[in-house]
């Protein structure tokens, strides 16, 4: 579904709505601000919606925004700000559950016409605060990977790939808006905002006010207990990720890869290195032309074909071994059941620790070798062993985390064994020495891989997790405490 549609059917909801308010309750002063009302406070109680089936999806957004502002700051006068945005990584879950809870609960008051001047200011601020989140997102197109965002000067032509977050979170999983649509949504949001801000006294008020509070109360409880639910207790019950229960993962990789090859180039976009014009040269005159062009004009980006279908995390789909060896089809080419252990983010702390080791000491002598004329070889002797000191890094599990694997996973192992089913844990962060460490401690002896973090966070949301692959489809997945 696209944000058009999408904003259609809102509007459509809306003006059934209006129709309520108008005949039904009999409670408008202004058909225009109930329609406002309506359309705001549905499309508010949506997105929010969508956000609340996942709120550790919007936590990681969070993660990425922080990361980037950090990274921002930390180069410029205002170096002093970059200290926060670590510190609210750390707290990233509860910034977005309190996020999610706030915007379906000010959709609510938008419906209900709950204390209006109030209601209006709060509205005004958060698409504000959107629109200068998704709009900086957007304006990083703008800045080369490698200047930082306020060096203005170094400043070029936009291209999408500039640009630091590239989904804006703003519908969660449902769509995917790059920031630069979600940028332009936001601008469209101050219009209502700005008036609700000039004329809050026009709205519409549902129910009295000890009614009201009663509802925004029930609510905001419901909605506390609802977005833990979706992370802490069990896997979202709603899932709008790529790697859901059922999908055809093998079949879904091949298709999205073979649309993208397809992909071609169509013309390439070029500046004047002296005017600063920008024009589309087609491919094929740039590939004819190409020395004459490239001494007055430089690339800035090729435009390319829409693939057929739209790729998606799946497409960078990758397992691999410790020894960087491809295992994927371990999961996607494998006729029997397979046990997936997804960690995507091992919990361990090390301490710096000296240890002695011994060193063998050789020399190389050359021998003759008798009754060969000229006949010489090269042999290792031993000389001596010496001892040193030696710095390395003691790792220590977390004790809950290892209880995990003891006291769920090794048992599921057991049982699965008993079914002829094979399992694998695939973790990020890690090295071969600390798996090889983290099976010792846990006792779960079976092939250990890695992915990249972001990857097996799109795939489950609970740390550990379980994930059952058969025959290139992702059967089943289970939230840890549901084992």
């Amino acid at each position: 579904m696209s944000l058009l549609e999408l904003m259609s059917r809102i509007a459509i909801v809306a003006v059934v709505f209006t129709l309520y308010v108008v005949y039904v309750k009999k409670a408008q002063k202004s058909l225009l601000m109930t329609f406002a009302q309506g359309f705001t406070g549905i499309l508010f109680l949506f997105s929010g919606w969508v956000k609340a089936v996942d709120p550790l999806g919007t936590a990681f957004k969070m993660e990425d925004y922080f990361a980037e502002f950090n990274a921002t700051f930390s180069d410029t006068a205002m170096q002093f700000v970059a200290p926060l945005f670590p510190f609210l990584s750390g707290y990233s879950t509860a910034f977005a559950i309190i996020m999610i809870i706030f915007e379906i609960v000010l959709g609510i008051m938008l419906l209900l016409g709950d204390r209006p001047k109030t209601t209006a200011w709060l509205f005004f601020g958060l698409v504000l605060f959107f629109t200068v989140l998704t709009g900086f997102t957007y304006l990083t197109g703008y800045v080369p990977s490698d200047q930082n965002f306020f060096t203005f000067s170094a400043w070029g032509e936009y291209k999408s790939s500039n640009m630091r977050v590239t989904d804006c979170g703003c519908f969660g999983d449902f769509i995917k808006l790059e920031p630069r649509i979600s940028f332009f949504k936001d601008i469209f949001l101050l219009i209502p905002a700005l008036y609700f801000l000039v004329a809050y006294k026009q709205m519409h008020v549902f129910l009295t006010q000890t009614s009201r509070n009663n509802t925004l109360l029930a609510a905001t409880g419901f909605l506390l207990l609802y977005c833990t639910y979706n992370f802490y207790w069990d896997e979202p019950h709603v899932d709008f990720r790529p790697f859901r229960n059922g999908a055809r993962v093998a079949e879904i990789r091949q298709e999205e890869q073979a649309s993208a090859a397809a992909v071609q180039v169509v013309a390439m976009k070029m500046k004047n290195k002296s005017t600063g014009e920008i024009k589309e040269v087609p491919y094929e005159e740039y590939m004819k032309n190409l020395s004459s062009l490239t001494e007055q004009w430089e690339t800035i980006e090729q435009i390319r074909t829409e693939p057929t279908i739209k790729p998606t995390k799946i497409s960078e789909f990758g397992v691999t071994d410790f020894d960087d060896n491809d295992v994927i089809d371990t999961y996607l080419a494998n006729s029997n059941a397979h046990l997936m252990i997804p960690v995507y983010k091992p919990k361990y702390t090390v301490t710096p620790e000296v240890r002695t080791v011994t060193d063998s000491i050789f020399v190389m002598d050359t021998v003759k070798v008798a009754g060969f004329q000229d006949s010489l070889q090269v042999a290792k002797r031993f000389v001596e062993a010496k001892q040193r000191q030696e710095d390395y890094y003691e790792v220590h599990w977390d004790a809950d985390f290892v209880k995990v694997f003891q006291d769920k996973i090794v048992p599921l192992w057991q049982a699965a064994q008993a079914d002829k089913a094979g399992m694998s844990v695939v973790i990020s962060g890690i090295d071969k020495e600390k798996a090889a460490s983290l099976a010792k401690a846990t006792g779960l002896n079976v092939p250990y891989y890695t992915a990249d973090e972001k990857l097996l966070k799109t795939m489950i949301r609970s740390n550990p997790g379980v994930m059952l692959w058969k025959d290139g489809v992702m059967v089943h997945k289970w939230h840890i405490k549901k084992l």
